[in-house]
């Protein structure tokens, strides 16, 4: 039976277990064994990460071509109008490539939300507005191109959810484990109710914020970047 466990990746962790100095990497955070990452998430992202012991449940998670969706809150510096968004709706330009349509809309700031240490830089004159984003693809700092190239350079961005997992009630650094019988990681729409306001876990819940982790399991994939 194969199980997934869902980190809440601080500010600042890298997405490898080696030692990366100053960095704080996996090995800081998980102690199971034999899990490696389906995807991975910027150092200075926040949010969910899923890590599984089943190379094909890790394939099913990370391969482009099952559309996975994944959502995104992200702080934009500026104030973006729902038209500004409309580039990001139809798919935008950025590089040498075209992004596949984004469902975006302006939010307010998560009552979940946790403070990050170290806070985003802020400047008086100059708003800031909350985005609430699902992409189905996940290419290197995607999400933080998208918004430069219409003129919202993103200042923080926090992933809530992939497929039918999301953060729940975790807090920065901890995580818990599900076991997955016939799970499927499809199923979940692009949009989603709103977030409830996580709380810290109750008594008896799985959720660990420990510093060790040992070996990954070796038949998992090993390369694969996401925002």
């Amino acid at each position: 039976m194969p199980s997934l466990i869902l980190l809440n990746k601080p500010y600042g962790m890298i997405c490898q277990f080696s030692p990366s100095p100053p960095h704080a990497t996996l090995r800081d955070a998980v102690s199971a064994r034999g899990f490696y990452p389906a995807g991975r998430l910027d150092t200075d992202s926040e949010g969910l990460v899923l890590l599984t012991d089943d190379g094909t449940l890790q394939h099913q998670i990370t391969d482009p071509r099952h559309h996975l969706p994944k959502r995104y809150w992200v702080q934009v510096e500026g104030a973006p109008s729902n038209t500004d968004l409309h580039p990001l709706r139809n798919g935008i330009r950025i590089r040498d490539y075209y992004t596949r349509p984004a469902e975006v809309r302006i939010a307010d700031e998560p009552s979940w939300l946790w403070p990050r240490n170290p806070p985003i830089r802020s400047r008086a004159a100059i708003p800031t507005t909350w985005l609430e984003l699902t992409l189905r693809e996940g290419r290197n700092r995607q999400i933080r191109h998208m918004t430069a190239a219409i003129g919202f350079p993103t200042l923080r961005l926090i992933r809530y959810q992939i497929g039918t997992w999301s953060l729940g009630q975790l807090s920065p650094g901890q995580w818990h484990t599900i076991d997955l019988p016939g799970s499927n990681p499809q199923a979940a729409p692009a949009k989603s109710p709103r977030l409830p306001s996580p709380k810290p876990p109750k008594s008896g819940q799985r959720a660990h914020s420990v510093n060790t982790i040992a070996s990954p399991a070796k038949k998992l994939r090993k390369n694969h970047i996401e925002i």
